[in-house]
């Protein structure tokens, strides 16, 4: 074979490569120029999870070189049980073999390793032990963490032009984000840069090592911080057969899980769609966790065409079930309105404590986790202050920077509930180091509903929580009022404060 090979390349002046199963079955055969190969696409051999691709190459070289950069660039990212290049003499005869594979642990900062260079007629070795134990190591090495049947492996990937400290905390709250999908993190990656790559998001070597990293722990899923382009989930996955997912994917689907009322359901799925509409062009393993069930191909239009046209039919259907909804919401407004109830309404940074702060108020049982987003759909209870005032308090979606703007456009009808409001308490995680920039998201998202013009009382909540100190909360009482929404003991000034602001509002 190895002869056959270089006789071949020789005699056209060309590399030749096959692409050989494990079985001994070439799968493939490839012919390049004098300098190199172009491999093509390999998803149809494409091997479980995090595992090696299960084909070896081999292909020759004609300038006498050994393995290039290039070459091992297609090992890497490839994921190919090995690569070899075959050296040919001046009269096309086969010199040497030279061979490379993956290492489940990087040595000395690189991901592969150098078989000793062979003659072809002199390889004794049995390459299924070796690959056996190969990928016996692999396993060994991968991550021992308890995984759920089917539950999603992750590695974070952020590519960052802020602080060190900015992006630090932007990844936190993905890696926050992805195990509220109940998606395992096995990994982050963080890449400062002063300019990011506007086709890949990030390198190419790094992109290649974050592939490596991914075999190495048995991932199955990339989550990039940033929202991806179609363009570039295009660019990304034609090096990776990984899935591919971005930040706005992520929520999307967070909010896919958590909607329960029917309002909900059909906010998310319209949010879903528009998302999806103008990547329908990109590979459909980039979008597996939002496209199910788009429909069949027409007559006369391309699948393409065809999905693009149902989406835009399901778009305008949910548009006018909203649409109705909306106005079903408008009357219980209305009904509300007459009873003459004044309205307090709780906003605030996702899992900043609303949903708990309401349950201790008026004694429910309102889904409150310590997950982002845990609650999704607006809830309201009466709430009877200590002078006797009755008031209505109202619950909504929690806030998040970044958050999808078409998931803001599909949450319209149900945050317009805030402009019914007579006074907004703004609940914020004095526990948490980034609770500055998580109130400036609140009050910029409040400011582009139009709501600034709404009194609004700073409630700081989580007092209890380890890392507040004295400093901190006198610091938060000069802005507002500090309880822990779990003990209802310390809502004797925000009740008081509450009212008071009530009270002057309603004069």
């Amino acid at each position: 074979m190895a002869k056959a090979l270089c006789q071949l390349s020789f005699e056209m002046n060309r590399q030749v490569g096959i692409l050989v199963h494990r079985s001994g079955k070439v799968e493939q055969i490839v012919v390049g120029d004098f300098k190199g190969i172009m491999i093509p696409r390999l998803g149809s051999v494409r091997t479980a999870g995090g595992r090696l691709k299960g084909l070896r190459l081999i292909h020759t070289h004609l300038a006498g070189e050994e393995i290039s950069d290039e070459d091992l660039m297609d090992l890497l990212f490839l994921r190919l049980d090995l690569l070899s290049v075959l050296k040919i003499t001046t009269d096309g005869l086969p010199e040497r073999l030279y061979s490379a594979h993956l290492l489940p642990v990087a040595s000395e900062g690189k991901n592969w390793a150098f078989l000793a260079p062979v003659h072809p007629a002199g390889q004794t070795d049995s390459f299924a032990d070796f690959i056996a134990s190969l990928e016996s190591e692999f396993a060994r090495q991968q991550t021992t963490t308890a995984v759920d049947k089917g539950q999603d492996r992750a590695i974070l990937v952020s590519v960052s032009t802020e602080s060190q400290q900015r992006a630090e905390e932007s990844l936190a709250e993905l890696a926050e984000l992805t195990r509220s999908d109940n998606i395992l993190v096995l990994d982050t990656v963080l890449q400062r840069s002063r300019k990011v790559n506007h086709r890949l998001i990030i390198g190419k070597g790094k992109l290649a090592e974050i592939m490596i990293r991914a075999l190495q722990l048995d991932a199955n899923l990339f989550i990039f911080n940033q929202e991806l382009n179609p363009s570039q989930i295009r660019s990304i996955t034609d090096y990776t057969e990984m899935r591919v997912i971005d930040r706005t994917q992520l929520i999307l689907d967070i909010f896919a899980h958590r909607a329960l009322s029917r309002e909900g359901r059909l906010q998310v799925e319209m949010a879903q769609l528009k998302y999806m509409l103008p990547r329908l062009s990109t590979r459909d393993d980039a979008l597996s966790r939002l496209s199910g069930g788009i429909g069949t191909r027409g007559p006369g239009e391309t699948k393409l065409e065809t999905h693009r046209r149902r989406i835009d039919d399901r778009l305008a259907r949910l548009a006018k079930e909203l649409e109705q909804v909306g106005k079903e919401r408008y009357r219980r407004r209305g009904r509300r309105r007459k009873k003459e109830l004044p309205v307090l309404s709780l906003v605030g940074y996702t899992n900043a404590g609303k949903s708990t702060l309401l349950n201790t108020l008026t004694n429910s049982d309102i889904t409150a986790e310590d997950k982002l987003f845990a609650t999704l759909d607006p809830t309201s209870r009466r709430l009877r202050f200590p002078h006797d005032m009755e008031v209505v308090v109202t619950d909504t979606v929690g806030f998040i920077r970044h958050l999808p703007a078409d998931l803001l456009q599909a949450f319209a009808a149900t945050l317009e509930e805030l402009q019914e409001a007579d006074l907004l308490v703004h609940v914020i995680d004095l526990s948490n180091p980034s609770f500055r920039e998580q109130m400036q998201v609140v009050e910029d998202l409040l400011r582009e509903l139009d709501l600034e013009d709404i009194p609004c009382l700073k409630v700081f909540n989580k007092i209890d929580q380890e890392g507040v100190g004295e400093q901190l909360l006198a610091e938060a009482k000069r802005e507002g009022v500090v309880i822990s929404a779990l003990d209802a003991r310390t809502f004797t000034p925000f009740l008081e404060r509450a009212e008071q602001l009530m009270g002057k509002i309603l004069r």
